[in-house]
């Protein structure tokens, strides 16, 4: 099988094996993100047109990247928790 793996894949394979590998420091985040992104994968309602700048838009992107989920399921969840009262202001 390491035949088949790209050269990152198996750097990756080489320090779980190490034990270099820890857990994510907030990991009931992650699953949760990681949940919420299987779960919107196969739930699609409706669609919406929504005009952003343009900043907003490259701020959206780069969060959906860092969190390791399409922008469309990250502006869906903010969009959700804001309706649902879950969002709330930093203080």
């Amino acid at each position: 099988m390491n035949d088949r793996l790209s050269a990152e894949e198996r750097d990756i394979l080489d320090q779980y094996e190490r034990g270099d590998l820890r857990s994510a420091p907030d990991i009931d985040r992650e699953v949760e993100v990681a949940r919420l992104a299987a779960r919107n994968t196969f739930n699609k309602t409706k669609r919406v047109n929504l005009r952003v700048t343009e900043r907003d838009f490259s701020l959206a992107h780069a969060r959906a990247r860092e969190e390791g989920i399409p922008y469309q399921t990250l502006l869906a969840s903010v969009i959700h928790k804001y309706l649902s009262g879950r969002l709330t202001e930093k203080k």
